[in-house]
């Protein structure tokens, strides 16, 4: 029997710091500590990853790739739930402040959405453009076009965007918002679960598993499950407390690293996953797992937040977002509706990826060289400019619009072969352009 690869055993070494200290009880400083807690999650992400992708072998492809990318954020959820649940605590001994009267520390309620919105933020300003420019610099590929299967999870998450966007005009993140967006989730998981079965394309660890007989494969899998579950859940609060007391300590604003260090944290594994699929030109698997992420992210994630927060809060009073929250709700939704938009007809450039990333990056510039008080209208300015784009882009690919929807609600999976392209006339003009394989010899 083959040795499992490498790079296996290396994630799996490094979850066994931090399980030690947390099980030992042992008192490390806080910068040390996030470290240890942080390695842990990423190591046990990386499992969770590969397990989920040798999952394929016995779960159909549609099923396989929602899975694989419900499973792979499941350490953003850890960490996020941590956050919502100190909120509830602060909330219940304070009240709807989150925080003690007159404290300079952020209110813990806003910590719980900050971190929300960076992960999202990242996986899409930064996952989405990365896997792009790998395939670009490996194939010299000016983009990455997806099938007309991956317009389900794209209709799905347009669906979700629209709605989201009308969270930063509330005072409240409620379980009437839990509702509906549990619900896209759910109808997209049912939506996906239809897909016909294919064969997995495996690498690394996740193959060394596939490769297993039925028996032993499937209780690896299980046992990968249950290892990464215990370390995450070890892991994750130790970790939160640590960035927090980190940046107490060491003068960083504590809202900073909960918004870009722990997603970071978090999301590393699925972003190297993803970026090693387009090392190896598996660049529509690549693309595709980051938007169903995106997905999930979106919907289960932020709706489960209003259930941790009451259940911690003891109260149905929802969770509070306050004005400053409303300028990072309300940018997280503007760079989704841009990001739908630019992949409306199932490609995204090389263009349309740097274009998302510089955006991404324009709010760090900004935010270097503009005053503090100018935060709340730099959010707002730059949500304008994602938005503007948005409905830019959604005019001169309108044409696309409404067969991206119809396929990602309503057209059965059988149907859904072939490429689904945008294209622009000599004239201006918008054009659908769907290229049956085997049927059609279009462009030959």
């Amino acid at each position: 029997m083959r040795l499992p690869p490498l790079s296996g055993l290396l994630a799996l070494a490094a979850t066994v710091p931090g399980v030690v200290v947390a099980l030992a009880g042992i008192e490390l400083a806080a910068p040390l500590a996030a470290l240890v807690f942080g390695g842990a999650i990423i190591g046990a992400a990386f499992v969770l990853a590969w397990a989920a992708e040798a999952a394929q072998v016995d779960v159909s492809a549609g099923l396989a790739v929602a899975v694989l990318a419900l499973i792979a954020v499941l350490p953003e959820y850890s960490v996020d739930f941590v956050f919502t649940w100190r909120g509830g605590e602060a909330a219940a001994q304070y009240g709807a402040e989150c925080a003690p009267a007159g404290g300079d520390s952020t209110p813990a309620c806003s910590l719980a959405l900050a971190n929300m919105t960076g992960a999202n933020r990242i996986l899409v300003g930064i996952g989405w453009c990365v896997v792009v420019l790998i395939a670009w610099r490996r194939s010299k590929e000016r983009g990455i076009t997806l099938g007309r299967a991956d317009a389900v999870p794209l209709a799905f998450l347009t669906i979700a965007s629209l709605y989201c966007l009308i969270l930063p005009f509330k005072r409240t993140l409620t379980l009437w918002d839990t509702a509906v967006l549990v619900a896209i989730f759910v109808a997209y998981s049912w939506r996906v679960s239809r897909a016909p079965a294919g064969e997995p394309d495996l690498i690394g660890p996740s193959a060394w598993v596939g490769g297993l007989g039925k028996v032993p494969r499937r209780a690896t899998v299980i046992g990968l499950f249950l290892v990464s579950a215990v370390v995450i859940l070890l892991a994750a609060e130790p970790f939160a407390e640590s960035l927090v007391d980190t940046g107490q300590e060491l003068g960083i604003s504590e809202f900073l690293l909960v918004q870009w260090v722990a997603p970071l944290a978090s999301e590393a594994p699925e972003l190297l996953v993803a970026g090693l699929y387009a090392y190896r030109l598996h660049t529509t698997e690549a693309l595709g797992a980051l938007v169903s992420s995106k997905v999930n992210q979106w919907t289960l994630l932020v709706g489960t937040l209003p259930v941790v927060f009451a259940v911690s809060s003891r109260g149905w009073s929802g969770l509070p977002i306050e004005p400053a929250q409303r300028g990072e709700l309300l940018l997280t939704a503007s760079q989704s509706l841009l990001a739908i938009a630019l992949l409306l007809g199932l490609t995204l450039s090389l263009r349309a990826a740097l274009v998302l990333l510089g955006l991404f990056l324009v709010q760090f510039v900004l935010g270097a060289v503009l005053p503090a008080d100018w935060h709340d209208r730099e959010l707002v300015g730059l949500s304008g400019v994602y938005l503007l784009l948005a409905v830019i882009t959604v005019v001169r690919k309108r044409a696309c619009l409404v067969p991206m929807l119809r396929d990602g609600l309503l057209s059965r999976y059988s149907d859904l072969g072939g490429d689904l392209r945008c294209t622009t006339t000599g004239g201006g003009r918008l054009r659908l352009r769907t290229r049956l394989k085997e049927v059609l010899p279009i462009g030959r």
